[in-house]
């Protein structure tokens, strides 16, 4: 039993260890380092609430508008109290829209002298006499609550239930993800911060950190109530819930990761709206990625070096496996903290069945990648075009909580709703791996998001 004294509290926690045992070992890629790159604020940002799930923007500002940085500039049509805030100073030079004029992005003209939007500051003493619906209001207000998400369909937490716990994830199993070492370096007091508010919220918030990392620094250790081992995505906080929790009532804990606690606490210290966020970037021809410290709603473009020599490649943001296709005239999402620009061959391999695939990224036994450990190189070939399901079950030999996703998928397509709830399509975490692992290149993790999303929807 450790015991962790934060300021005027004392919390009893008992340290777990899990291990993961269906998971892909996505760190053979190598770890992006620990080197930061501090990059100049770009000319334009933008906020683009199409990759926001479940949040159904409605426009606070027009074309031509004068902001600052914390300006609200988009609410949600069904909960008004759900604001997002302009990570910029500057005026509205754009706004795009998507089919069925579904707002895709915002953009802003970034002016050489910003000015902020000053709320007020909250420092530990402060969150202490502060009571929980006050402190509610003040991180709605702030622009920082949508940070905060609940499980099982991962929408903005809603501020007006009490979870059964918060699970904080400090690292990430996906190696183009950034480490809490990189981000919590010379942040630790502003983390604590962030801590002791969702503390405020809930008593039973819970620290996980991945076994592969170990920080220095024991103050940052002696945060971490659940120490998690095995491969992507085993720290995905609905991978650590299924395998931890009691009751049903367990399944709407909400989550949020160790680097948008930090965005909390830098909100409730200075109290001005953070806008700067460290990604992780990898170019083509590259096992292993770099750290940028950059603005929030960056152009992807700012954040690659021009000096590429692959002419024909993807770009993809927020992770290779759970991520989405983008492009270099996109901007950083309001979650994203990864990106990656991959080449793809357009070239098809002659005799390719014959080759014995040595440095073939893939999970098939059948290559001899199988014996291969070191970082090989990453590319978009499909290997193969899409096929019919042949019930083979390699997805749910990589499945990390334990559902037949070839059931579930077959269930989807006849409309069978219930019997694909009963497959456990709640418990799905969106990984991708079962898409990435299925041998007849069947996406079936976009129809189980899509699935959810229509059965959230009409749940209400």
């Amino acid at each position: 039993m450790n015991e962790l004294t934060l300021r005027n509290e004392t919390i009893m926690f008992k340290s777990m260890d899990i291990r993961i045992k269906k998971t892909w070992p996505v760190a053979s890629i190598g770890r992006p380092s620990s080197i930061i790159r501090n990059l100049s604020t770009p000319s334009i940002v933008a906020l683009a609430p199409e990759y926001i799930p479940f949040f159904f923007p409605r426009l606070l500002v027009k074309t031509g508008d004068h902001v600052e940085i914390g300006t609200p500039i988009l609410e949600d049509k069904k909960k008004s109290y759900i604001k997002f805030l302009s990570p910029a100073g500057g005026s509205i030079t754009s706004i795009n829209y998507g089919p069925r004029r579904m707002i895709r992005e915002i953009i802003i003209s970034v002016e050489p002298m910003e000015r902020h939007v000053k709320f007020s500051i909250l420092d530990i003493n402060c969150l202490a006499k502060i009571n929980e619906k006050d402190l509610a209001d003040h991180l709605i207000d702030g622009g920082v609550w949508p940070y905060i998400r609940e499980l099982p369909f991962r929408k903005i937490a809603d501020p007006f239930k009490k979870p059964p716990s918060i699970w904080v994830h400090l690292d990430s199993a996906d190696s183009y993800q950034p480490g809490s070492e990189i981000y919590l370096k010379d942040s630790m007091i502003f983390f604590e911060l962030g801590l002791a508010a969702l503390k405020k919220l809930c008593e039973a918030v819970y620290v996980c950190q991945h076994s592969f990392f170990h920080h220095k620094d024991s103050a940052i250790n002696s945060y971490v109530t659940h120490k998690i081992s095995g491969g992507y995505p085993s720290t995905d906080p609905g991978v650590i819930l299924y395998h931890t929790k009691k009751t049903s009532a367990d399944n709407r804990s909400w989550y949020i990761s160790g680097q948008d606690v930090l965005m909390i606490g830098l909100f409730l210290a200075n109290g001005v709206y953070p806008t700067k966020r460290i990604v992780t970037v990898s170019k083509p021809n590259e096992n292993s990625a770099i750290c940028i410290k950059t603005r929030i709603g960056a152009p992807l473009s700012y954040l690659i070096d021009e000096d590429m020599t692959v002419s024909v490649c993807r770009w993809f943001s927020g992770g290779l496996f759970s991520g989405r296709t983008s492009s270099k005239d996109s901007f950083l999402g309001f979650y994203d903290t990864s990106v990656a620009v991959l080449p793809a061959s357009l070239n098809k391999e002659f005799f390719g069945f014959l080759r014995p695939g040595y440095d073939k990224f893939s999970m098939s036994r059948a290559f001899l990648s199988v014996l291969n450990r070191s970082a090989q190189p990453q590319n978009n070939d499909m290997h193969g075009e899409a096929r019919a399901c042949i019930n083979c079950g390699t997805c749910a030999k990589v499945c990390p909580v334990d559902i037949l996703p070839q059931f579930m998928y077959k269930s989807i397509c006849a409309e069978e709703i219930e019997e694909a709830l009963q497959h456990g399509l709640l418990d799905c975490v969106e990984c991708g791996l079962c898409s990435f692992a299925c041998p007849s290149k069947i996406e079936l993790s976009d129809s189980f998001i899509s699935a959810r999303q229509e059965y959230c929807l009409e749940q209400g």
